[in-house]
């Protein structure tokens, strides 16, 4: 089992292996890597597979998981921040996570806590790192809570969906699965590739006299 590629993870656990991945992904800071908006879109595409497909998943029962790991894996990360303090995110010496956290600083300033924790839902890496930073700079518990909720269902339910769709237009939608997982796969990239580059960029820029 694989666990960066979606069709492995599904194949080897259906909808709990989705519910545990959104959870690790949005709640621990070592689930940065994990695959969730390819993970939620592949879920999506086998849902509209026919039941005598190689791997066919249900529908109710995948939304249902990816909804309870999205929203039950933020709380979780933001009370980890909450006791663990700024701390727990001051790391430069992993850019990635670096990244990640000024990139989400600047959205809660940018933003406010409403804007930015739905958003971020969207943006890969830091939809992992702004639930603890929230906690850890004191946002209000309910405030936090209250839109985490309405992005993590936007998120997981219209992502899910969104493959849903796609393959019931498609029919024998299983026979193209593997390009398009690679497809999804490439263009959740995009945002981390952006933020690293951005990163050096600016590390390089503030080493100049």
């Amino acid at each position: 089992m694989n666990p960066l590629d979606p069709h492995s993870l599904l194949a080897a656990f259906g909808p709990l292996g989705v519910a545990v991945v959104l959870f690790a992904e949005t709640g621990l800071l070592i689930g940065f890597f994990l695959p969730g908006d390819s993970l939620l879109f592949t879920a999506g595409l086998l849902c509209a597979t026919t039941s005598g497909a190689t791997l066919h998943l249900s529908l109710p029962w995948v939304l249902v998981a990816a909804a309870a790991g999205a929203l039950l894996g933020a709380q979780t990360g933001f009370l980890i921040g909450r006791r663990a303090g700024p701390a727990l995110l001051d790391r430069p010496d992993r850019p990635r996570l670096h990244a990640a956290v000024v990139r989400s600083r600047e959205a809660l300033d940018n933003y406010g806590i409403g804007k930015a924790v739905v958003l971020a839902r969207f943006i890969p890496l830091v939809r992992t790192v702004l639930n603890p930073l929230a906690g850890a700079l004191g946002v209000s518990t309910r405030a936090f809570t209250l839109w985490q909720i309405v992005g993590g269902l936007l998120w997981s339910l219209g992502v899910t969906l969104a493959g849903y769709l796609l393959g019931s237009q498609i029919p024998s939608i299983d026979t193209y699965l593997l390009p398009l997982i690679a497809v999804i796969v490439l263009l959740s990239l995009i945002p981390v590739a952006r933020e690293l580059i951005r990163a050096r960029r600016e590390s390089k820029g503030n080493r100049v006299p």
